[in-house]
C-alpha cells in the first residue's frame, strides 16, 4: 500500500491512498459526520429484517450516532472520487467502548461499513488494514471486534485477515442473540 499523506481541511496529515483502487483512507472531517451516519445506515439496512422492529430502531439510532463516539474513538473513512464510500470506528482503548469485556490495552473496531454499490473493491479490507496500522504505531498488541452470524461477508474477511474467535468476550444484547467476539494478535 502506498502511504502518501494528505492534508485535510483542518491541516492534519492523516490520509493513506491505496494504489490498487485509488481510494483514500483518512480521518473523517467534522463537516462529514451526517454523511458518515447515512453511509452506516445504508450499509446496515440489509440486516433490518433480522431484528424485531423495536430492537432495530434502537440499534439503528445507536449505530448512526457517530458524534457520541468521537471523544473516545477515531472515525476513519474511505473516499473515492470525492465521495465517502466506507467507514470504520477505531477505539485505541477497547475499554472505552467495550467496558469490562476486553482486557486493558486492547483496541476495538466497530461499525465497518461500505456503501453497497462499492462492495467487493477492497474498501472494507483497506479500512481494517488502516486500523491495524494505527494500532501497530501505538504499540497495541491486540484488536477486538464484535460481529454477528448474519454478517457472513464481514466475518469471512476478518478471518482471512487473521482474526480468530474469542468466545469468552461474546455478549447477548437480547435473549437468543449472540454477538460474537473476534481478536487479532499483532
Amino acid at each position: 500500500m502506498d502511504t502518501k499523506s494528505r492534508v485535510d481541511k483542518a491541516g492534519l496529515t492523516n490520509g493513506v491512498r491505496t494504489q490498487r483502487s485509488g481510494f483514500l483512507i483518512r480521518d473523517a472531517l467534522s463537516g462529514e459526520l451526517d454523511e458518515v451516519s447515512l453511509l452506516i445506515r445504508d450499509a446496515y439496512v440489509e440486516y433490518q429484517n433480522s431484528f424485531p422492529p423495536e430492537r432495530w430502531k434502537l440499534y439503528l439510532e445507536d449505530i448512526v450516532d457517530v458524534r457520541s463516539r468521537l471523544a473516545v474513538s477515531e472515525l476513519i473513512v474511505a473516499e473515492l472520487d470525492r465521495q465517502l464510500v466506507g467507514t470504520v470506528t477505531l477505539y485505541l482503548e477497547a475499554s472505552s467502548y467495550l467496558h469490562q469485556q476486553c482486557p486493558q490495552g486492547w483496541a476495538a473496531v466497530r461499525l465497518l461499513a461500505v456503501r453497497p454499490a462499492y462492495r467487493g473493491q477492497g474498501i472494507g479490507r483497506a479500512l481494517m488494514e488502516e486500523c491495524v496500522r494505527r494500532c501497530r504505531v501505538k504499540d497495541i498488541r491486540t484488536i477486538a471486534l464484535h460481529t454477528a452470524v448474519i454478517m457472513s461477508a464481514a466475518r469471512k474477511m476478518y478471518e482471512d485477515m487473521g482474526f480468530v474467535r474469542a468466545p469468552q468476550y461474546d455478549f447477548q444484547p437480547a435473549p437468543g442473540t449472540v454477538v460474537m467476539a473476534y481478536s487479532l494478535q499483532l
